[in-house]
């Protein structure tokens, strides 16, 4: 049975929240109803909640001070939330994520365009709570003491269990009723919990219940632990999907026995969603960055693309073949990590593509700034991906000229190698990110190349990343590496190399990278 998800709203102005609830209530949410950040932290503490819509400008604690306390809680740091205000400016938008906000929707807005953002959120979240991937997904995989949570109001009991189960290597947290252990079980995440059924009050059975009707836990295996051992107690235990039942006069064997089969199972159903993540992830890479570089007469081009521990972040690739002199390179950088950079990388690829497509058809004097004006103004227009922070460099080849003409939005500037000097330039775009204005600002600038010059493009998943240290690759170390390049080196094998010995192979973001050279 599905169960609604629930969304906090939080506003001081009755008629929004209530007209927000309304609508959201009809979709088959249910609601939470705050007018202060106050009462906001008390829904969050009483009920489940799947995500936050809140107001900005409220007196006392605003919206944004009131998100940041939220994701000091490790509890709610995948809780989607979405910031709805008046304001849209560049500034609100750079404080609603820092302060750890997923959206910001302006007032006056859309019921449908609220309506789709908290549906793709919530899809979103479920992805993260299913794969881990806020978190480091190799280490959320990777082997490590397995917790128990044992529950039990024999103290005596308890504690000898305890002991046995740290002994076989197991942490094991105990709780004396079923209350605390529902408190402990939200709160830990344990691999197992192991239940006694006789106590007062709750018995284990109900306790049980109330793990299952909880979605945050009702996905962790149970094992029941009881001295009775009659049928229909058995039965009932499986009807409430146990995992296995233990009789206490079996002794502190057999339930360490029992855990470590459990856990065993566990490790091979994890490792097979790791396997599983990992092809689609090799399945669906190609459609957001080529396979192999594009032959371009004239030229070297390659590129290198790595997405954040194997899962497709928000990096893409794209080339594109105009004539038989003309080659257009593209670069994007959607800001964030795997699945929910990824699902956005998708929608600017297309408009990327759709730009291209239109420019060529409208205009003999296409350049890279005509094309990149028309995919801000289409991003612009595009109220589910316009609050999206992306970067996006342009460039565009001549072999006829040998000349190279680029722009950006709010990408890293391209580090051009003249090799007749040595010398080794920084080239800027002035271009505002896509989006945040009808107009970027965008302007076209034009090198001409000589034999043997090359040019370096990345994103900043190599600047930013750092070595055992804690010290930044950065784009001084790039500009070295491209001022030490002798005629004969491949550029994008030698940065690679330097790359990977600097960080010891571990990457802390997508890495992406396209040099070119002429010959």
């Amino acid at each position: 049975m599905n169960v609604a998800k629930n969304i906090l709203i939080i506003d001081d102005d009755p008629t929004m929240r209530t007209l927000i609830g309304h609508h959201l209530k009809k979709k088959g949410y249910t609601v939470d109803l705050a007018s202060t950040p106050n009462e906001g932290f008390n829904f969050l503490s009483k009920n489940k909640t799947d995500l936050v819509l809140c107001d900005v400008s409220m007196d006392g604690m605003d919206g944004y001070e009131f998100c940041s306390k939220v994701r000091e809680n490790e509890q709610y740091k995948i809780l989607p939330f979405v910031f709805v205000t008046a304001n849209s400016t560049l500034e609100d938008k750079s404080k609603a994520l820092e302060v750890g906000g997923d959206d910001l929707i302006t007032k006056p807005f859309e019921v449908e365009e609220l309506l789709l953002k908290v549906q793709a959120l919530l899809r979103r979240a479920d992805i993260y709570r299913a794969y881990g991937t806020k978190k480091n997904l190799e280490s959320s995989f990777a082997p490590k003491t397995a917790k128990i949570l044992l529950v039990d109001d024999d103290p005596s009991l308890a504690k000898l269990f305890q002991y046995n189960l740290k002994k076989a290597g197991f942490d094991c947290l105990i709780a004396s009723g079923p209350a605390e252990g529902l408190q402990i079980a939200k709160n830990e995440n344990p691999d197992i919990i192991v239940s006694d059924i006789m106590m007062p009050d709750i018995d284990g059975f109900e306790f049980r219940r109330m793990l299952l009707a909880d979605e945050t836990v009702r996905s962790i295996p149970f094992i029941f632990l009881t001295a009775k051992g009659e049928e229909a107690d058995i039965l009932d235990g499986y009807d409430l999907g146990i995992a296995d039942y233990v009789l206490k006069t079996a002794g502190p064997r057999v339930v360490v026995a029992k855990v470590s089969a459990i856990i065993k199972s566990l490790g091979k159903e994890r490792q097979k969603a790791v396997s599983e993540l990992h092809q689609a992830a090799d399945n669906l890479r190609v459609k957001v960055v080529p396979e192999k570089s594009p032959d371009f007469e004239g030229f070297t081009i390659q590129h290198w693309h790595q997405p954040f521990e194997g899962i497709p972040g928000g990096d893409f690739i794209d080339y594109f073949k105009i004539d038989e002199n003309n080659l257009i390179i593209v670069l994007g950088d959607v800001m964030g990590k795997k699945w929910g950079a990824w699902y956005f990388a998708f929608a600017y690829a297309g408009y990327v593509r759709s730009a291209i497509r239109v420019v060529l058809q409208t205009t003999k004097e296409y350049s890279p700034t005509t094309i990149l004006q028309q995919v801000n103004r289409s991003v612009y227009n595009d109220a589910k991906i316009s609050e999206v922070f992306a970067t996006l460099s342009i460039i565009i080849l001549n072999k006829d000229d040998k000349t190279l003409k680029y722009t950006g939005a709010g990408d890293l500037p391209l580090i051009y190698k003249i090799q007749e000097t040595g010398k080794v330039k920084s080239i800027n775009s002035k271009g505002l990110l896509l989006g945040f204005a009808s107009e970027g600002q965008y302007e076209d600038v034009t090198i001409n190349l000589s034999s043997g010059d090359s040019v370096i493009v990345t994103t900043d998943g190599i600047i930013e990343s750092r070595n055992s240290e804690n010290e930044q690759f950065g784009s001084a170390r790039l500009m070295k590496i491209a001022e030490g390049l002798n005629p004969q080196d491949d550029v994008l094998l030698k940065i690679k190399d330097e790359f990977i010995r600097f960080t010891a192979g571990k990457f802390e973001d997508d890495i992406s990278l396209i040099t070119l050279k002429l010959n």
